[in-house]
């Protein structure tokens, strides 16, 4: 903050002597002293506009922060000095006028003057702001393409534009704050690999997604986790396919993943279908031996009713459509032979009872649960939003997708949520990296693996 505050004030600095540079220098004529203090005065200039350039080009600079967070840093400060400059430089005119009087200021030309400094002061502060503009519209991960395309056809209109730029700049205010104190966390107890688990953490995706190189479903989670220790890998299973063959599949890749690691054992961290597919697995497929814990994450272990309400009532040529189309792009997304009935027949209701009933918890793993819950329709985006509002129909609270009922199983150390939207099904794997107001959800499962640490996981 302390860095900030410098850098502003040198900013403001900078930008007004721009202005009092020309109004004094016009007030004064330049061009009666300007053949004997010509080099004096190019080099003020010159000074002045190199400083100027430089601060346009480099903002803010703060070792050790990503690139991204620099400009975006960059972007904020150069956005307040803009409107810093624009209060001041309106004061600087009040008390400019109020030392002349109305004859003086009508013979002595103070007017064109004046006209002159404030056209001068507009386009340097015009540039100063698209230049922070720009910056932060292209590299925050938080504005939301709704309010930037409302910022850009309405930037315009005053009061609107007024309200939008207050919102813009407090949304970016919040993401510095809260990615800096991250980053300033993260190096302060990097030393501690705290998330050094005894074993490899194998992290399980859930229906309807990839583990794509590019695309990581856990989002910024991973990162977090790598650098305070943890050695991360994924399940890879297909996206869509029923949890006896998910479960295969996840099967092979574990031992694939402890024959390189030369570990005796993993703990898996499962996000919501992929709860199932690992119980499948630790079961069934002999994983027992093999897995320290199972964590499950809003995973639906005692299914979704209103699956069961859809597939109930919904044409059959529709579903039958959506499930040719599903695994046709997800073939050409990779998948060899995804299953997209077999993988959401297994998610109903009815097919979980019978789930539970053959497939038992092993008394060898340690089992915990993590739900977290939605406060309102409006707390997410389509299709969580409508989920909602069906899964609230026919099971009460829940996530967008997983009732908290559901979700609940072995140990369980309490329902999450924060602030006044809560917590979505996606926002529990930083699905679109969007900052929950009251929930880190970085910090949140750096401190379950430090947990699994604690326990000797």
């Amino acid at each position: 903050m302390r860095k900030f505050l410098k850098r502003t004030l040198i900013t403001v600095c900078v930008l007004l002597m721009m202005n009092i540079t020309l109004i004094c220098g016009l007030s004064a004529g330049w061009w009666h002293f300007l053949p004997d203090r010509i080099l004096g005065c190019i080099s003020l200039i010159t000074i002045i506009l190199l400083t100027y350039l430089f601060l346009e080009i480099f903002p803010c600079f703060e070792k050790g922060f990503k690139i991204r967070l620099q400009i975006l840093s960059g972007g904020y400060e150069l956005i307040v000095t803009t409107f810093f400059c624009l209060f001041m430089e309106i004061a600087g005119y009040i008390i400019f006028f109020a030392a002349y009087s109305p004859s003086r200021i009508t013979t002595e030309g103070v007017i064109p003057l004046a006209v002159i400094n404030g056209i001068a002061a507009f386009f340097v502060l015009l540039l100063h702001y698209l230049n922070g503009f720009w910056r932060t519209a292209v590299f925050s991960s938080q504005l939301g393409i709704a309010l930037r395309v409302l910022m850009f056809f309405f930037w315009w209109l005053p009061p609107v534009n007024m309200i939008l730029f207050c919102k813009w700049c407090a949304i970016v205010r919040r993401e510095l704050i809260f990615e800096k104190s991250s980053y300033l966390l993260n190096q302060a107890r990097a030393e501690n690999n705290i998330c050094r688990t005894r074993y490899p953490v194998v992290m399980v995706h859930g229906i309807f997604f990839r583990d794509w190189q590019y695309m990581n479903y856990w989002g910024r989670i991973p990162q977090a986790l790598k650098r305070n220790g943890a050695i991360v890998f994924y399940g890879k299973q297909q996206s869509a396919l029923s949890v006896a063959a998910s479960a295969a599949e996840l099967t092979s890749e574990i031992r694939r993943i402890l024959a390189e690691t030369g570990a005796e054992k993993v703990n898996i961290i499962a996000h919501s279908k992929g709860g199932l597919d690992a119980r499948y697995a630790i079961s069934l497929l002999g994983m027992d031996d093999l897995t320290a814990s199972l964590t499950t994450i809003n995973t639906p272990h005692k299914g979704c009713q209103f699956a069961d309400v859809l597939l109930a009532s919904l044409p059959k040529w529709l579903i039958c459509f959506v499930s040719a189309r599903y695994n046709a792009l997800f073939r050409k997304l990779g998948d060899s032979c995804p299953d997209f009935l077999a993988g959401v027949y297994d998610l109903t209701a009815a097919s979980c009872a019978v789930f539970n009933y053959k497939v038992p918890d092993s008394p060898k793993v340690y089992y915990q649960s993590i739900m977290s819950k939605m406060k309102t329709a409006k707390s997410a985006g389509f299709p969580l939003n409508l989920g909602y509002l069906l899964v609230k129909k026919y099971e009460g609270e829940n996530d967008g997708l997983v009732s908290v009922s559901s979700a609940v199983r072995g140990n369980f150390p309490g329902l999450l949520t924060a602030g006044k939207k809560g917590i979505s099904h996606g926002d529990m794997i930083d699905l679109t990296h969007r900052n929950v107001k009251g929930f880190d959800v970085c910090e949140f499962y750096v401190q379950l693996l430090a947990d699994l640490k604690e326990k000797g996981f």
